[in-house]
């Protein structure tokens, strides 16, 4: 059937959608849910959408697109497609198959990442994938399969070096921002380590959203090449590239019901790391009871799974398990977090001692894995990098390499709204919750507004007396900064004891 373009002016936030009127989809013998094939007569670009059907809106004649499937068509209006409707897959059956609680095989994976990666399948089945996934589990074989594939249909970036060096924390702690700090150290150390991050999905901020402040992290594959090359590192956000494409549309279907399993993760992260060629990795897991792993049981398990996965695929993957105990640094949102990043750099008075020495602390590990230091000596030689400016350096020749924005920890813009959270009895802080804490950090604004977060003023095990400011709470208007405020005075997240 031959149809005009039609582009609508709606997104459905992932999926391709295609709307015929009701005529044209009796004709085609198609219902609503099934999936159509669309050919660009003229560009030759093809799509796989998923139906639905118009009685008004759409004429005879027409075929609306929503703005994705417009995207990958690269569609303009009144041009001429073709469309048949596609049979159920391979893929389909074998979603179906783990649903059923069947172990796939290399090739059924294949398959399906494969659905996944050139949209052949809609959101309902990718659905029924990921929760087959996560009520039925993946085994280590089914994971590795998961991995290889998802990194195996996108793209790989392949540096001019012998070894490449990486670092990933899975999460689940406010502030944190580690990899700055890594990067710059190991970087000026003479490794090789470019560092793809994400922006946030639940927290208040992820290392794209941070850096993005300091300078540009959208770079094109060339400039990421040219940077590496030039810098030894590069901190950019990986949806800007189309490495591990499945991955990213995977974790969509995830994040509303938050049904993130540690298999599905390690293959996200994994896959994510053989895209940039990565030979060595090490992965932090953060520990603790409001953390995202809330048990050494589950971080034991999650470590044993990063490395049994890291092993089939010929990955070097080295796990740390560290303590959750509340927020690292003093920052939570993208400017402040930022500001700490920056403040570090600068030696600067009100530099957070922990995020420091916390980063300082997987950079020797680094060091000592890539053979850069002797076992035991890496965290002196990660010290000496920060403390003698070379780490400051690296970071402003990638900081301007990538495309500096600002230079100084003085120069960061916070929201223009503020106020104080004080406590409301003397005693000593015995415990910030993370989520607490980080909830109401997304409440007034973050990461959205960049100059959105909290400011910690009081730290864990530090005396307070009544009425001294615990945080400072910023936003970009006034009625997120009310908010904020209204969810902190009822779910406190400081615990102090007298």
């Amino acid at each position: 059937m031959k149809l005009k373009v039609k582009k609508m002016d709606w997104s459905s936030g992932n999926s391709l959608i295609c709307i015929l009127n009701t005529e044209d989809a009796a004709r085609l013998n198609a219902h609503r849910g099934e999936r159509i094939l669309i050919r660009g007569i003229k560009n030759h670009k093809k799509i796989t959408a998923t139906l639905d059907e118009s009685l008004y809106e759409i004429k005879e004649g027409e075929i609306g697109l929503n703005y994705e499937a417009s995207k990958l068509l690269d569609a303009i209006d009144g041009m001429y497609c073709e469309i048949e409707p596609v049979a159920i897959s391979e893929a389909v059956r074998y979603i179906k198959d783990k649903l059923d609680g069947k172990r796939l095989s290399k090739d059924q994976i294949n398959k399906i990442v494969e659905g996944i990666t050139n949209n052949n399948l809609s959101s309902i089945e990718l659905t029924y994938f990921v929760a087959g996934s996560y009520i039925r589990g993946l085994s280590l074989q089914e994971t590795s399969y998961l991995t290889e594939a998802m990194y195996k249909t996108g793209d790989v970036l392949k540096f001019d070096s012998e070894l490449v060096v990486d670092k990933h924390c899975i999460g689940g702690v406010a502030g944190n921002r580690t990899t700055p700090i890594v990067v710059s150290i190991v970087a000026a150390a003479g490794l090789t380590i470019p560092k793809t991050s994400s922006r946030s999905i639940t927290s208040p901020a992820g290392t794209a959203d941070a850096m993005e402040v300091i300078f540009n992290v959208e770079l094109k594959e060339d400039d990421i090449f040219r940077v590496v090359k030039k810098t030894g590192g590069c901190m950019i956000w990986g949806g800007a590239l189309s490495l591990a494409p499945a991955d990213d549309k995977i974790i969509r279907i995830e994040h509303p019901m938050a049904i993130d399993s540690f298999e599905q993760m390690v293959a996200s992260v994994l896959a994510k790391k053989k895209s940039v060629s990565s030979d060595i990795v090490l992965i932090d897991i953060p520990v603790g009871r409001y953390a995202k792993i809330k048990s050494m049981k589950e971080g034991l398990r999650l470590a044993e799974l990063f490395r049994g996965v890291s092993k089939r695929i010929g990955l070097r993957t080295e796990v740390i398990i560290t303590k959750a105990n509340g927020p690292i640094g003093r920052g939570i949102g993208p400017a402040l977090e930022a500001r700490d990043t920056l403040r570090i750099f600068e030696n600067h008075p009100l530099a957070p001692a922990d995020l420091k020495k916390k980063g300082i602390m997987l950079s020797g590990k680094l060091l000592e894995l890539a053979g850069k230091a002797n076992k035991g000596t890496g965290n002196k030689m990660a010290e000496e990098i920060m403390n003698s400016g070379m780490a400051r350096d690296k970071f402003f020749e990638i900081a301007r390499a990538q495309g500096l924005r600002i230079d100084s920890s003085s120069k960061v813009s916070l929201g223009q709204y503020k106020t104080f959270i004080r406590a409301n009895k003397s005693g000593v802080v015995s415990l910030i919750r993370n989520d607490l804490i980080a909830y109401a950090a997304r409440i007034a604004g973050a990461p959205k507004d960049k100059g959105a977060g909290i400011y910690l003023k009081a730290l864990r095990g530090e005396k307070v007396e009544k009425n001294q400011i615990l945080f400072e709470l910023y936003a970009e208007n006034m009625k997120k900064l009310n908010e904020a405020t209204k969810y902190i005075n009822q779910n406190n997240p400081y615990l102090i004891k007298q």
